[in-house]
Parts: structure tokens; sequence; C-alpha cells
């Protein structure tokens, strides 16, 4: 007894639990729903554009502890909210998904209707078939009965010509909705790739937050110490760069390079808002020894998704800590051009990977010598990339840059 008793009860705490499930939603219902996740991401946007604009009063403080802990903070808030972001977005396509199915039924009983329609009409014709203009006018009683039978078999031409090309227009309405719930469905995969990469991220970034307080002990002093030595190790590299990219170009052929033109190379980032150009910018003045930025940077607050600027084969992968590019993707491609994503929080392809203009390949970040969270993406002359080891820094791509702009 007791057993039948716990079963039941087992029974009314999962049909309550699913009892969204159990019934359909209305697509009124489903409409309504889909307004309340684009009000809701909205409000996230908003609050993720609010969030930014308080990191950027936090970078603009001098490097401080207290600084550095809640620049963590904000990129952790941020993340937090992408991942919000992310969960919303599934719910609002698996609905339009849902709503797209209800369009997808009335279409196919509007097309069967339309069938039906032409059926009937052509049942109508084959009665008539063997009755020719001669036998109408013999067979009617009068010269009225005969012109409005044939009147009648014109009127049926046409009504069949309107009902075929109602049926068409019918079917490629009805292609245009699976291909709608196509896309979206393969939104939904892209959008969970996209989740569950912002969850290591997050993850990432507590664990550096507790590296910080670990390595630190919470003192001012022990910090400043740690910025002062990663600050001269960067000098270092950059100026070892330098040098070996002024011996570079010595070769540099530049007529070997693609015309410069728009749309020889994608934005590697939906949003492209740039934030520093390439060549000798103000920002470069004082960000950088040799006065020159090698590349352009967008803004893209942290876990935002980079993408392929065009096909190419993936040639290295690399993490420079906390100095240089710090997290990195060297894309070589098939016009001598070769793209660099740096300053990534996370990576999602490996080398030897080819990958397709437009595609996914990591998510912005902070890593490496950054004042906050950005892309930096740079275009190289490919036949002169290499890869020099530094120690503490691992393998840093040099060669030959041009101006980005001159093929985005």
């Amino acid at each position: 007894m007791f057993k039948k008793f716990l079963l039941f009860g087992f029974l009314i705490f999962f049909s309550f639990l699913f009892f969204p499930l159990l019934f359909a939603a209305t697509p009124e219902e489903l409409r309504n729903a889909i307004e309340q996740k684009t009000r809701e991401l909205q409000e996230i946007n908003n609050k993720i554009k609010e969030n930014q604009k308080n990191l950027e009063q936090v970078q603009a403080q001098g490097r401080t502890l207290d600084r550095e802990i809640k620049n963590l903070n904000s990129n952790i808030n941020q993340i937090n909210l992408s991942i919000r972001y992310s969960e919303i977005t599934i719910d609002k396509l698996n609905l339009e998904i849902n709503s797209l199915q209800y369009e997808i039924a009335e279409a196919e009983k509007d097309i069967d209707s339309k069938k039906e329609a032409i059926a009937k009409i052509l049942q109508e014709f084959q009665e008539k078939d063997n009755e020719t203009l001669l036998l109408i006018f013999l067979k009617n009683k009068s010269l009225a009965d005969s012109v409005f039978e044939v009147q009648n078999l014109t009127d049926l031409n046409t009504g069949l010509k309107a009902e075929i090309e109602n049926l068409i227009k019918a079917k490629n309405e009805m292609a245009n909705k699976l291909d709608q719930s196509t896309n979206k469905k393969q939104l939904v995969e892209i959008e969970n790739s996209n989740l569950k990469n912002r969850k290591a991220i997050l993850s990432d970034l507590q664990k550096e937050k507790k590296n910080i307080l670990d390595q630190t002990k919470s003192q001012e002093k022990i910090y400043q110490k740690i910025i002062s030595d990663l600050e001269k190790k960067q000098i270092e590299i950059a100026q070892e760069i330098d040098r070996l990219e002024e011996s570079l170009r010595i070769n540099f052929n530049p007529d070997v390079l693609p015309a410069k033109r728009s749309g020889v190379l994608a934005y590697p980032i939906i949003d492209h808002y740039i934030t520093q150009e390439y060549g000798y910018t103000a920002s470069a003045k004082w960000l950088y020894k040799n006065q020159f930025h090698n590349g352009i940077d967008f803004q893209a607050s942290i876990g935002t998704p980079i993408l392929a600027a065009d096909d190419g084969e993936v040639i290295a992968v690399g993490d420079n800590g906390r100095v240089q590019y710090g997290k990195y993707i060297l894309i070589k491609h098939n016009n001598n051009l070769a793209t660099l994503y740096a300053h990534l929080s996370k990576t999602i392809v490996q080398k030897g990977k080819l990958v397709k203009r437009g595609e996914v390949i990591g998510y912005s970040g902070n890593t490496g010598y950054s004042t906050g969270p950005h892309l930096h993406f740079g275009v190289y002359w490919s036949p002169s990339i290499n890869l020099k080891y530094f120690p503490g820094a691992g393998l840093v791509p040099v060669g030959v840059t041009v101006n980005p702009l001159d093929y985005l």
C-alpha cells in the first residue's frame, strides 16, 4: 500500500514538474513569450553596456591591486551577463522554432486545400473534355445557354491557372519557413556552444582572481613588484620583435599581396567598433616603446565570439601569459596574407585546423599586455611569419605587418 502511495505521489510531482510540456502553447502564447524574451535580451544588453562603462572607468585608474581586482570583478560580472544572454537567446530561438511549426502546419493545410481546388477543376475539365464547341452549341436549347457553358469553360481555365499560381506561391512560402526553422536550429547549436565556452571563461576568470590574491597576499607592494617585472619583460620582447620585423621588412615585396580593396577579409567581430587604428597612433605613443601599433583594436566585452576573417589554416594557437598577445590564434590564408587574433579569453581551434570565413574560432578577452578587454587584429605578409620563443612568454608571432583596413 505504501509503495502504491509513493508511486502515486511521484507521478503527481512529475506531472506538475513537466506540466508545461504536456500542453502545447498556442500561437498567441508563443508570440507573447517571444516578445517577453526580446525584452529580457534588451535589458541584459543594457546591463552589459552599463557594466562596460564601469569597466572603462576602472581601467582609467592607475595600475593598483585594487584596480586589478575591480577589473576582474567587472569581467566576471560581464561574462555572467553574457551567459544569461546566451540562455535567454536559446529560449527565444526554441520558442521561434515552435512558432514556425504552427506556421508550417498551416502552410501544409493551405497547400492541401489548393491541391483539392485544382483537382476539382481538373475533374470538371475531364467531364467536358470530349465536348467540342460545335457539340456544346448543338446540345443546348438556346444560344445563350451555349455561350454561358463556353464561358464556364473559360472561367475554369482561368481559375485553374490562378490556383496553380497560388499553389506555387504557397509551396515557396512553405520552403522559406522550413529554411527559417533549419537556420534557427543551427543558431541554437551555435549559442549552446557560446554558452558552454562562456561558462569555461567564467571559471578561468575566477581562478585568475584567486591566483592574483594568492600571489600578492593582498599586499600592494608585492603586486607592484609583479607588475614592474612584467613590464620589463614586455619591453624586452617588444624591442626584440621590432628588431626582427625591421630586418624582415627589407625583403618585403608588396606586389605579391592582394590589391587593396574592401572585402578581401571579413571583419573578425560582428559589432566592429575600432578603438585604435594601425600605425603611429596617439595611444601607441605612450603604450609602445616604438610608438607603433601593428594592428587594429576592436572594442569587445569579454566573451564576445571572434570570427575567422577568411578561409585558411590555423598555423599557431598560443598563450604568452600576461605579456605580449596573451592567448592568440594565427591563421594563414591562400592569398599571401595571415591574420592574428590576440588578447583572447578562450581559443576553440587547434593548430592545423582548416577554418571557414565567419567561423567562430575563439572569444575576446583581456590576456597578455592589455589595458582592458578588446580584440587585437593583425594582418601579416604570410611568408615572413615565424614564431620566436621568449622565456616566460613562449612562442610569439613575428612578421611583416600591413594595415588591416586596406582589406576589411
